[in-house]
């Protein structure tokens, strides 16, 4: 690397995720340089074309990579981390990543961090405590799209809008496509659904000129829209809450079969020590012998002359009964006592009832696991999810959202007919092991094959092949859905959201309009035009604009424009505004 080109965006671990991060930078034109503690072999120049994603034998040699312990001064400062814009932590150590986070602020205080973490409250904290400083989570990033897949969306990436989260996907119109032939117009003014981004086959024209045109979609044109995701309501009539007695009886009964046991073994003592009293001595009340029974039994005592009073064989057999009651009623207290007064009984009675239809299955409480169902939860869906490690750390997690969880293999078929996948909704496989989602996931076909399964794998170049073959729902790979959202991110702003159609990257974000800014007192439509970008909403004091309105209006001081753009165009765009610090300091603090 010649020392006259001062690298802009720094990549700090080129592993799966940080590889897939460089290659969208360089895709994007970005003037990047990636830090790798281990080499990367292969043909320069065709890595300098292609950027595939490969490692060892096969991969090629990336330009513009500095090899050296990620945490030294020497290689960050040989990386350029004095002049460089934007530093991304990618490794997947967050001690690693914490320690390059306070070598690179030490040699360059002002430099942007985006900084890969799996704890997510240690990240909250950094982005309060630390300026400049952004934490983003792979297992956050991907799980809305394994959710919307789940739910039948074939969704492409995610777009936060108005407090909610909205699947976004790729329209490709073919021959038989029911868009064909249709006005951009028209689903330009739908409220639910926002057009994102258009490329248009047989024309070079931006989205707004197209709609204030009246054009058409054709053949071969892509576009990219956000729907807005609907909100489940759970309906709990009487006859769900009777079901969902009922089966916590049906529990109560399993679990209280070893009390049940030991409860009858002791009437049977007292119903045979009565019966023997009686016989010996038939002038012996029935209420006596029962009452001199029970209190020999239990140890109360009561009406002793009907031992004392009998023969020696009687006598023995007392003797005989007050030896086995010990045992009895000592195991037959401690059952009572661990259950009615231990944690079981709460355990039980306030454990959830394993949903018996349109429910969603997770197999898997990992990072992503706990995300998805967080997702799923908040659309208001029934889950039931399977995890084998009773030690898990999300285990409390799922017991405060009320949602049920078998503790067992999910590929056993037994697991699979307790989660009731016959009448599941989808089942989602998302535990770290490929091969266990794998076999997750033929077990779950094999069961119920006209169940969506949707199957979480490392390999995006695998991920497809595996879909084809096996024929699953989807096969997704969170690296391959969360590395955009980096890419993104590192080329400035807090972006709201991503994606990536015909080898472009397209960021979604909010800009502050500003008197300084350059779009103040324009009308909408006029910046849309001649910026490229794609208006999706505004945000004022007292008003906020969506649909054709938003075209005609003039953006005034105090405004927040939401927007997507091309990734390639985001600086462009920066900076041909003179506000940047204001501009910048907004777009830190929204969501």
């Amino acid at each position: 690397m010649p020392p006259s080109i001062k690298p802009r965006i720094i990549v700090c671990g080129l592993g799966l995720t940080g590889y897939k991060i460089f290659c969208l930078l360089k895709q994007q034109g970005a003037v990047v340089v990636g830090v790798n503690d281990v080499p990367i072999e292969g043909d320069t120049t065709a890595q300098a074309q292609s950027c595939p994603m490969s490692f060892g034998s096969d991969s090629t040699y990336v330009r513009d990579i500095v090899i050296g312990n990620l945490r030294s001064p020497a290689t960050l400062i040989e990386a350029g981390v004095r002049e460089a814009h934007t530093l991304v932590l990618a490794t997947s150590d967050d001690a690693l990543n914490l320690a390059i986070l306070t070598q690179a602020r030490v040699l360059n205080p002002r430099i942007r961090i985006i900084n890969r973490l799996f704890n997510t409250s240690l990240g909250d904290r950094l982005d309060h405590t630390l300026p400049d400083h952004t934490s983003m989570s792979v297992a956050a990033l991907s799980a809305p799209v394994f959710a919307f897949a789940a739910l039948g969306n074939k969704a492409i990436g995610q777009l936060q809008l108005y407090n909610q989260v909205w699947p976004i996907q790729e329209e490709f119109i073919h021959d038989v496509h029911p868009w064909k032939g249709r006005l951009l117009s028209d689903l330009w003014d739908d409220r639910t659904r926002m057009l994102i981004y258009y490329l248009p086959r047989h024309e070079d024209v931006d989205l707004v000129s197209a709609v204030l045109q009246g054009n058409r979609l054709q053949v071969g044109d892509r576009l990219i829209i956000a729907t807005q995701p609907s909100i489940r309501t759970v309906q709990r009539t009487l006859h769900y809450k009777f079901l969902e007695f009922w089966a916590k009886v049906r529990q109560f009964q399993q679990r209280l079969q070893p009390t049940l046991t030991v409860l009858v073994a002791l009437l049977f003592v007292i119903a045979l020590s009565t019966v023997t009293y009686i016989i010996n001595n038939y002038n012996t009340p029935i209420v006596d012998a029962l009452y001199f029974s029970v209190g020999m039994i239990t140890g109360a005592g009561g009406q002793e002359r009907v031992a004392e009073q009998s023969d020696p064989s009687i006598k023995l057999f007392t003797v005989m009964m007050m030896l086995v009651r010990a045992g009895v009623i000592g195991i037959c207290y401690a059952l009572l006592n661990d259950f009615v007064l231990g944690s079981r009984f709460k355990q039980l009675w306030n454990s959830p009832r394993i949903p018996t239809r349109n429910h969603y299955i997770v197999c898997g409480l990992g990072g992503l696991g706990i995300q998805i169902v967080d997702q799923l939860h908040a659309n208001g869906c029934s889950i039931v999810i399977i995890e084998k490690d009773p030690n898990n750390r999300f285990l409390h997690t799922a017991a405060a959202l009320k949602i049920p969880v078998i503790q067992s293999d999910a590929s056993l078929a037994a697991t699979l007919v307790e989660a009731h996948i016959q009448t599941a909704d989808a089942l989602l496989a998302s535990t770290s092991d490929d091969v266990a989602n794998l076999e997750i996931a033929l077990s779950a076909k094999g069961l119920a094959p006209r169940v969506p399964v949707i199957v979480r794998n490392q390999d995006p170049q695998f991920a497809p092949l595996a879909q084809a073959v096996f024929e699953f729902e989807a096969v997704l790979s969170p690296t391959e859905l969360a590395a955009p959202s980096f890419a993104a991110a590192a080329l400035g702003g807090r972006i709201l959201g991503n994606g990536m159609t015909a080898n472009t990257l397209w960021v979604a974000l909010a800009t502050m309009i500003t008197p300084a800014h350059p779009f103040c007192g324009q009308q909408v439509k006029d910046v849309a035009t001649s910026t490229d970008i794609v208006p999706l909403y505004i945000e004022g004091s007292q008003r906020a604009i969506h649909g054709w309105t938003l075209l005609d209006v003039h953006l005034c001081p105090g405004d927040v424009l939401y927007l997507t753009v091309q990734a390639s165009k985001l600086e462009h765009l920066w900076r041909s505004q003179p506000n940047l610090t204001a501009h910048q300091e907004y777009l830190n603090q929204s969501t």
